[in-house]
């Protein structure tokens, strides 16, 4: 079978996005800044995830002067759970660029529009192509797995040289009319039906164009590129918790993993000491008990970390808070950035202690 004539996919994928799209909030709407977020929060992160964050973000952050404005650590309590933190930094930082630099108007050319932190190719053309109809391609994941099986790609998408030809094909087949419905339709498409590992071939409106749908090898592509390397590390953590419901929690070095949001007192494991004694050396005081082991994966890191919790000891009670260090109750976590590991620490310590869960 002949790959398709990049001029036939649009009318075939347009026709079935008019039928099957996806309601979504980000959709429909002119008002870039909200493109804008939702795109920062769509970068390694699913539709459904999002959407429970994405409304809650615009009700404390409603455009982007009030997002300029705010602290570090207001943003990154809003964003707490939804993981990969660098996507909150770079998103407050670009809107106090948008607001200094920029009149508080996101920038409508794309060039301009990639000076911003966090926002690429990619990004640019998803923002531009949904908010102004922008004739700009766009190339993730999902349309990465649509264009490997229809033209049968056979190289890793990992590759710069696959990557060039994928770009250039995803520039080939945007249509002059409506350009930021066809990107719209071709990720929904992606996602819902040219599905990883199991595509739902009798369903695609490209089926009769899809070179590897013909061959029956559609499940053979993207072909597989380098596989990441994840690295295992022990750890312990200790809650101490006083007679006010609060505990302690430290605030993690400013660069790397999780950098500058709050977990429970912490380290990587010692061979030469026990959990129990590397938790009581995190913070002396009373015993401590044995509460549990959570488990978290990151992109590159995989987590297993015993908790263990007890009570605080009465000198520590009047501790000042600090940038480094703070005090809170486990109603007042949605004022800081925690994250989502943090959360499954601290509740595994709380429910041994018998606090009942918010």
């Amino acid at each position: 079978m002949n790959a398709p004539a990049p001029s036939d996919l649009a009318p075939l994928l347009l026709s079935w996005y008019d039928e099957a799209g996806r309601t979504l909030p980000w959709r429909g709407i002119d008002d870039l800044y909200k493109i804008l977020v939702s795109e920062l929060m769509l970068q390694q992160t699913r539709v459904h995830t999002v959407l429970g964050y994405f409304d809650r973000f615009l009700d404390r952050f409603p455009d982007v002067e009030t997002l300029a404005s705010a602290s570090e650590e207001e943003v990154m309590a809003a964003w707490s759970g939804l993981g990969f933190y660098r996507r909150a930094r770079n998103l407050h930082r670009a809107a106090q660029l948008i607001v200094s630099d920029h009149q508080g108007l996101v920038p409508e050319d794309p060039v301009v529009l990639q000076t911003l932190p966090g926002i690429g190719r990619y990004t640019a053309g998803a923002i531009l192509s949904s908010g102004r109809n922008a004739k700009l391609p766009i190339l993730d994941g999902n349309v990465i797995r649509v264009l490997a099986r229809v033209y049968s790609i056979d190289a890793p998408p990992d590759r710069a040289a696959t990557l060039k030809t994928l770009w250039k094909l995803a520039e080939d087949i945007l249509p002059d009319d409506r350009p930021g419905d066809f990107n719209q339709a071709i990720m929904d498409l992606g996602a819902t039906v040219c599905r990883h590992p199991s595509p739902h071939c009798s369903l695609c409106p490209f089926q009769p164009l899809c070179t590897s749908s013909a061959n029956g090898t559609s499940e053979e592509f993207p072909l597989p590129g380098r596989a990441t390397r994840v690295k295992h590390m022990e750890r312990v953590a200790l809650l101490r918790l006083g007679e006010d419901g609060r505990f302690t929690l430290q605030r993690r070095p400013a660069k790397g993993l999780l950098s500058g949001l709050w977990e429970l007192p912490s380290a990587d494991r010692i061979e030469h000491m026990s959990p129990e004694e590397q938790a009581h050396a995190l913070s002396p005081g009373g015993s401590v008990q044995f509460c549990g082991t959570v488990e978290h994966r990151f992109s590159h890191r995989h987590w297993t970390i015993q908790v263990f919790a007890g009570l605080e000891a009465t000198s520590n009670l009047s501790q000042n808070q600090s940038e480094e260090s703070c005090r809170v109750s486990r109603d007042g976590l949605d004022e800081l950035g925690v994250p989502r590991v943090s959360l499954k620490t601290i509740d595994c310590a709380l429910k041994k202690l018998g606090v009942p869960a918010p």
